[in-house]
């Protein structure tokens, strides 16, 4: 019965420094003192659009798709692009990880009711 309360207990300890150590390592990124993990790195690739040597005869929808490509890349940059999505990684990460630790702090609760 003792070992049960016991062990109860160290769940209980061990459930909610998983949930501080998750939102402390949150807050650290989002006030950018370390940076998200590198999970997604996008990289550009440098592509020389020269117009004037291409002897192709393009349509009104080419030259609309590469004007509006052009204006995407300007408002999104790849660097901006990657922190994003390793940002929204982490937040997944992290969510999963205080679902867990609060699962393990239950079943220490649990422990020491009996």
């Amino acid at each position: 019965m003792k070992f049960q309360k016991f062990f109860g207990w160290l769940l209980l300890l061990t459930g909610i420094l998983i949930i501080f150590l998750t939102l402390y390592s949150s807050y650290n990124i989002f006030v950018v003192k370390t940076e998200a993990p590198e999970i997604f790195k996008i990289t550009e690739e440098n592509e020389e659009l020269n117009s004037s040597k291409n002897l192709s005869f393009k349509f009104g929808e080419d030259i609309m798709k590469e004007v509006v490509e052009e204006q995407i890349k300007e408002m999104f940059p790849t660097a901006f692009l990657s922190m994003l999505f390793n940002l929204i990684a982490w937040s997944i990460f992290a969510g999963i990880s205080i679902f867990a630790g609060v699962q393990i702090s239950n079943l220490g609760i649990k422990l020491t009711k009996c």
